[in-house]
């Protein structure tokens, strides 16, 4: 239930729209057709309403939009690639409000291959970050889905993961500094590319996952690594996620720091995406429970990372956790195991009505998280199965929920809210988090505060009222709107 904005402003109440375009160097859109893109989520699930959609140009105009929303009660929604899968970045159905869109910033300010490091504004679509990168003969690791329509802000206010945690950290490992819009309108200049810098509260780290509720990330130092001269790609088949487990700390021996990713996908999975994508094709002879992808990769020699996954794979086999494998030999070859993987969202999209699970756990617990949580969804709610797959090596899964064959829809979506709790439940009594990669947005706002502690929840507040005083940033995203605030009133 959306909540927060005690007062709807009235028409007569809403500021001068034609005052806000005499500050703004960009472009400001109020034609509903214009503004439409902007707000509805990636999803579909949430619409809301905006007065103007607001593309600044620079940060300093970002900084003038912030003064004005703040004089004028008017809420702020960043947005970047509108690719997030929360409602962070969309605006509510009530109240006064702008999204301020930073696609129009995607400079790539400064590329420093001595440093390793690229600093570039908040717009910039992550595929031209990486091919900046590529282009100094480095690498910027991140690696999405959505990697040709995210943007870096998106993936900074997020704390994006994606399929190269496992060697290279989160977006927050990824980033050494940041310039920031503060909710009072000021420009932050913390874009420093220092590895080593203990000078006081480390500020980045309160933007970065923030989901734009403290301030609006404008630019960002990120750091490059070398890149590989190769890679190798197999797909494992295996009885059960424990052999995953068992398999990837064979992995982490055989591959050490040349591991780059290892994936966990069921057969059902699998089997999706076979019948939703054409040319798709099973990667072994024989359909089996559970499958791991894994990449091993070389800054030196591209038959280092070959050996090392021939080497890895045997001893599978020799230890019964393998069934079978299939290695690539080309990097087309690779390209195709990785898309047996990454099409898994999209074709469970096309099998009906999904309830998603983004959530993180100890690697310890995450085989038994999968046998309990299954067992109970089967006893409770028999129509529905589940399709679990995700970056299994950082212990993050995809643990979603299915219709099974001639179970409608409607009678999914009826069932999300308990499907949560039992499977949300589970999570946190295992150690884990309802959240990984994906933010809290408005899809897990209130979950998150059932499950936090009183004390942790009273320190985000406290945080969020500090540095932003008037609750202009995004309101009701990750946490219940404060009470008192001017937005949703239209005026001062």
């Amino acid at each position: 239930m959306l909540r927060g904005f005690r007062l709807r402003a009235q028409k007569s109440d809403m500021p001068d729209i034609n005052e806000l375009r005499d500050v703004v160097r960009g472009r400001v859109l109020t034609d509903p057709d214009d503004m439409a893109p902007f707000l509805t989520d990636w999803r579909r699930i949430w619409t809301g309403r905006a007065l103007a959609v607001v593309q600044p140009d620079d940060a300093e105009v970002v900084a003038a939009v912030v003064r004005w929303c703040g004089d004028h009660g008017v809420a702020i929604v960043p947005q970047g690639g509108n690719t997030g899968l929360s409602g962070g970045a969309t605006p509510l159905a009530v109240g006064a409000c702008i999204v301020l869109s930073l696609a129009r910033m995607k400079a790539i300010r400064t590329v420093d291959a001595v440093n390793n490091t690229i600093t570039v504004e908040a717009g910039c679509i992550l595929a031209d970050v990486q091919a900046a990168a590529q282009d100094v003969n480095r690498l910027f690791p991140l690696s999405l889905a959505a990697e040709g329509s995210c943007t870096i802000g998106g993936n900074l206010a997020t704390n994006a993961g994606g399929t190269g945690v496992l060697r290279y950290g989160n977006m927050r490992d990824l980033c050494l500094g940041l310039e920031v819009v503060t909710a009072d309108g000021a420009v932050w200049d913390g874009l420093r590319a220092l590895r080593k810098d203990n000078t006081g509260y480390d500020l980045r780290d309160l933007f970065i996952g923030s989901e734009g509720t403290l301030g609006v990330i404008t630019a960002a130092v990120l750091k490059l690594f070398p890149p590989s001269v190769g890679r190798c790609v197999a797909v494992a088949a295996l009885e059960c996620p424990a052999n995953a487990l068992d398999l990837l700390h064979l992995a982490q021996t055989h591959l050490s720091g040349g591991l780059t990713g290892f994936e966990l996908f069921s057969d059902f999975c699998l089997e999706l995406v076979l019948h939703h994508r054409e040319g798709a094709r099973r990667p072994v002879e024989e359909s089996a429970p559970w499958y791991v992808l894994i990449e091993a990769s070389s800054a030196t020699d591209a038959d280092l990372a070959n050996e090392a996954m021939q080497s890895l794979l045997e001893a599978g086999f020799e230890q019964g956790l393998v069934i079978d494998a299939a290695l690539s030999s080309s990097e087309a070859q690779a390209e195709a195991l990785w898309a047996l993987r990454e099409d898994i969202s999209e074709a469970q999209g096309e099998a009906g009505k999904t309830i998603k699970h983004d959530v993180a756990l100890p690697l310890s617990q995450l085989a038994d998280f999968i046998i309990e949580s299954e067992a109970a969804l089967d006893a409770r709610f028999p129509e529905v199965r589940t399709g679990v797959f995700g970056h299994v090596g950082d212990g993050n899964l995809h643990f979603n929920v299915l219709p099974r064959d001639g179970t409608p829809d409607t009678i999914v979506e009826s069932l999300t809210g308990p499907v949560n709790k039992l499977v949300h439940d589970i999570v946190v009594a295992r150690g884990g988090s309802i959240s990984a990669e994906h933010g809290l947005g408005v899809l897990r706002r209130d979950e998150s505060a059932r499950y936090k502690s009183e004390v942790e929840m009273a320190m985000m507040r406290c945080i969020k009222h500090a540095l932003d005083p008037r609750g202009i940033m995004n309101p009701d995203k990750l946490l219940a709107h404060d009470v008192g605030s001017l937005v949703g009133q239209g005026g001062k």
